[in-house]
């Protein structure tokens, strides 16, 4: 990662979505920013922490309506890291987790630009956690796969990677982030895939936040369940650990 100049780009995970989330190291970087690239997702509240005069860039990155191409983002930080900037590219979550961190990542790399990974607490396990829902459990669950819900390329159908998941992790936690959009045929796939019907699932969405809303059912009736009462971003947890929430459930959102 040698560059030539003093330049440093750090790809920082902003949590789940409640400020408080940010990891120290995280909220280190903002406080010395010259430049922050920060997306949909990433709370805004956390751009308190950016030095007065700093750059701010919004990215946007909402599923089918990106303010600026992913080509571009690159492009950008490879930009301002090249011009000697301390750069943070503020994601949400966790970079590496489903955030094409390791895209931009190959790209500052590809460019001789220096930079940096700062992990975040991925929603993957802290939206379950707030809804009262341990992705892991002795005798319940002793594995979680963590699976996209859909693809960035609309004709590659994701369905049959969700069967062979389902199947193949019959004892564990399956988490599907970004899949609200395709839960229906989510749920068909986990079904062909051998599932019951009554095998327990959730949607979180706003994980962590004030509106967090959560809805429990089963795969035979989630889909109506869900049915206008849950809106991305949301996470869905499928397996025996969402019989825990109702005696878990710790976290009491503002929005009921």
């Amino acid at each position: 990662m040698a560059s030539s100049s003093q330049g440093i780009v750090y790809l920082v995970g902003a949590g789940p979505g409640d400020p408080d989330l940010i990891t120290v190291a995280g909220l280190r970087c903002l406080q010395r920013a010259d430049v922050v690239v920060y997306d949909r997702l990433a709370n805004p509240a956390l751009l308190a922490h950016v030095p007065a005069g700093a750059e701010l860039i919004d990215v946007g990155k909402e599923a089918d309506r990106h303010t600026m191409p992913q080509e571009e983002i690159n492009r950008l930080l490879v930009e301002r890291g090249r011009a000697g900037k301390t750069v943070v590219r503020l994601k949400g979550g966790d970079p590496f987790v489903f955030g094409r961190g390791g895209e931009e990542a190959l790209a500052l790399a590809a460019a001789g630009v220096r930079f940096a990974v700062v992990p975040g607490v991925s929603s993957a396990i802290a939206a379950p956690a707030y809804a009262g829902i341990p992705v892991t459990q002795r005798e319940l669950a002793g594995s979680v796969t963590i699976i996209t819900g859909h693809r960035a390329d609309a004709a590659d159908d994701p369905e049959a990677e969700w069967e062979r998941l389902a199947a193949a992790q019959t004892a564990g936690t399956l988490v599907f982030l970004m899949g609200v959009g395709n839960l229906p045929r989510i749920v068909a796939a986990l079904r062909r895939a051998g599932r019951p019907a009554d095998t327990p699932i959730a949607l979180v969405a706003n994980g962590t936040l004030p509106d967090q809303q959560t809805v429990v059912g089963t795969l035979a009736d989630i889909v109506e369940r869900a049915s206008g009462a849950i809106r991305p971003p949301a996470v869905i947890v499928v397996g025996p650990v969402v019989t825990l929430q109702q005696a878990l459930a710790w976290f009491r959102p503002a929005v009921a």
